[in-house]
């Protein structure tokens, strides 16, 4: 069924212990969709400048993302930022952000993606999110990310925000910043009174877990040998999880249990590689052989 997805593209410049990238493709919404598309057609909507290069539309589109959501803005430039990671792969440093055409984006849904069953709402301003869900006529099934920065500047939106979605996703110090408990499993529960009726907490190398009524599953990453660039893993893992939900067309516990799966094995492909440089060549056999490699893992 369908899927909108909804967020930022941009262009990266990010360093590692081991290599670089200059202008590399990122974004939100861009490695979900990407991480998606095995699974589903996704619907992107995003906003980029007159910079953005036809090559990458391309890229997308090639990827099966229908791209009539994409709003280029001529005269201006695309959301750029620029990161640093220490080799723990834990400690990332933020060299610069600009906001550019993103800093006035107002997102427009066409009229062909209102009709989306199955909606993810990428990391953005929880307003800004809103906006855009409000625009969808019968969500089967929504869910929205969200980060430190609208926690601290936006909490009001995002209370709003948390009133509309099923979902929520957020790493632990989101969680714990968010619900001001220490204890993640209390900090679920804080977040599940707060409106939405499943969160998933993001634990970086150490797995993720999701909770909502009669739903309660853990399990940990998948064990990657060589990890080349973490960016936009958290957001392929929303890719593989929300594309997975969307081509079965239910959020079932069970079937939720199982997109976590998938969602995990879509995040390991993304740290393989720069940008997209390796998850954008992984079809769906890539995907459903490495999901057998972490079932058999995680079970008896």
């Amino acid at each position: 069924m369908s899927l909108a997805v909804i967020g930022t593209l941009a262009y990266d410049s990010v360093e590692t212990a081991h290599d670089s990238r200059e202008n590399a493709l990122g974004g939100s919404a861009m490695y979900c969709a990407v991480a998606a598309a095995p699974y589903s057609k996704p619907r992107l909507v995003g906003v980029v400048g007159g910079d953005f290069k036809e090559e990458h539309i391309n890229l997308l589109r090639d990827r099966g993302i229908c791209m009539d959501g994409l709003e280029q803005v001529d005269e201006g430039k695309t959301f750029r930022w620029g990161g640093r990671y220490e080799p723990d792969w834990n400690t990332r440093h933020t060299t610069y952000t600009d906001l550019n055409v993103l800093e006035d984006f107002d997102p427009k849904l066409p009229d062909a993606y209102r009709d989306s069953r199955f909606v993810f709402l990428a990391n953005a301003h929880p307003a800004v999110q809103l906006k855009a869900l409000e625009q969808v006529e019968a969500a089967a099934f929504s869910v929205a990310d969200t980060m430190n920065l609208w926690i601290d500047i936006a909490r009001p939106d995002l209370d709003a925000l948390m009133q509309k979605v099923d979902g929520l996703i957020l790493n632990d110090e989101e969680a714990r910043m968010l619900t001001g408990e220490n204890n993640l499993i209390r900090a679920a529960q804080r977040v599940l009174e707060l409106g939405p009726k499943v969160v998933i907490l993001k634990k970086g190398e150490h797995g993720a877990f999701i909770m909502g009524e009669g739903l309660h599953f853990s399990l940990p990453a998948y064990p990657v040998v060589e990890v080349v660039d973490p960016t936009g893993a958290g957001d392929c893992f929303a890719g593989g999880f929300m594309g997975y939900v969307a081509s079965v067309g239910d959020a079932s516990p069970e079937t939720l249990k199982r997109a976590m799966l998938h969602g995990t094995v879509a995040a390991s492909f993304c740290v393989q590689g720069f940008s997209v440089e390796e998850i954008a060549n992984r079809g769906r056999e890539d995907y459903d052989e490495r999901f057998k490699d972490l079932q058999a893992i995680v079970t008896l």
